[in-house]
């Protein structure tokens, strides 16, 4: 199950002010920066991109989405940078290897970076992760599009640029 990412920033959005942390219209517009590195693809409908920054004592957090269609194929688009990625870079780094008849994941080095790949067979979809540095990672998440056409869509967005627009 994946959950609705709008509702979940909504959400946490709501709580800060409970817990005690404020997220400024200043601070709140800092994912604007990256809106540009999620382009056209042709042949999709890019819906309006999306995203939020939020900083607290002691940990930040800045995440860009962008929701593509093409017919009954989807492809979801998210760059995050912050705490909420360190897991999924220590999990990309380990090196995972699994491959059954209905699906694979596995981590190789694409043009520098370390790229975890998923793939499911019965409903063509999965995941390209890119681990941008230690604390960021661009994800494209995909149903109904062969493995091998959504990683050519991954590599369309430039990982490169993207790392070099992340905070030090």
């Amino acid at each position: 199950m994946m959950i609705n990412r709008r509702f979940a920033v909504r959400l946490l959005l709501a709580a800060l002010p409970a817990a005690g942390l404020v997220v400024s219209p200043a601070q709140a517009q800092d994912f604007q920066k990256f809106v540009p590195f999620l382009v056209d693809l042709p042949g999709w409908t890019g819906a309006k991109a999306d995203g939020m920054a939020m900083q607290m004592p002691g940990a930040s957090m800045v995440t860009a989405t962008r929701e593509y269609k093409k017919g009954n194929s989807t492809l979801s688009v998210q760059l995050i940078s912050g705490a909420a990625a360190q897991g999924a870079v220590g999990g990309v780094q380990s090196g995972v290897k699994l491959e059954t008849a209905e699906m694979h994941m596995y981590t190789a080095t694409v043009d520098g970076f370390t790229v975890a790949r998923t793939f499911q067979v019965s409903d063509k979809s999965g995941t390209v992760l890119v681990v941008l540095g230690p604390s960021a990672i661009f994800n494209v998440a995909f149903k109904g599009v062969p493995e091998d056409e959504a990683f050519g869509l991954a590599k369309r967005f430039d990982w490169k640029a993207i790392q070099a627009a992340l905070p030090k």
